[in-house]
């Protein structure tokens, strides 16, 4: 059944914090530090909700950020306002379809929306376009094992329950099937490989 998960988003947006900021705090900062930025580089950052990311963001970069929701997007504007960072912008944005041009960007960080985008494939696809060539993608989100064929039951149950906000069961592998990214390096941070972080490289 489809389910609205930008509204979902919404509602849950005040409490966004409250139930995040702590998780994957560390995940997230090794993700940022695997994409080894170099002063002046532009890194890409869709589906930035709150913006848990920016505290772990080096100032000498330029950083695009967005999110479809506008209450997540206010909130990231707070922190970035109360972090001072005036290398960081951001604004509304669809990850399934990008304002950007091809071969923009050096880096982008796709954290915890590839699960959640109705179309994680798209997701992937638009950031391997406006990636350079060796450009650099780190991926954050909980994925099914590629080898496993069934989905056991407690995942089924756990997406029962998730399902407003989002897909517990997606196959990485399905996702990125046909893109020209180069897998670096793919570690589970959460629940053995229930959540991964995955480093891409722009063929």
């Amino acid at each position: 059944m489809p389910v609205n998960r930008a509204r979902a988003y919404r509602l849950a947006a005040p409490f966004y914090d409250l139930a995040m900021a702590g998780l994957l705090r560390a995940a997230r900062r090794d993700s940022i530090a695997s994409l080894a930025l170099k002063p002046g580089e532009k890194l890409l950052i869709p589906g930035i909700g709150t913006g848990l990311d920016l505290p772990y963001l080096p100032r000498d970069v330029e950083v695009l950020g967005g999110d479809l929701v506008p209450a997540m997007l206010a909130k990231a504007e707070t922190r970035r306002a109360r972090l001072g960072l005036s290398n960081v912008w951001l604004t509304t944005m669809d990850a399934q379809s990008l304002p950007l041009p091809d071969t923009s960007m050096d880096a982008v960080l796709l954290h915890l929306i590839v699960a959640i985008a109705p179309d994680g494939h798209a997701v992937l696809a638009e950031a391997c376009r406006v990636l350079k060539p060796g450009g650099r993608l780190s991926v954050l989100d909980k994925f099914l094992p590629d080898d496993q064929t069934r989905v056991p039951f407690w995942r089924r149950a756990v997406q029962a329950f998730l399902f407003p906000f989002t897909d517990f069961n997606r196959r990485f592998g399905d996702l990125a099937a046909g893109l020209p990214l180069r897998i670096v390096s793919d570690q589970g941070v959460m629940l053995g490989r229930t959540i991964r972080r995955i480093l891409l490289e722009r063929k």
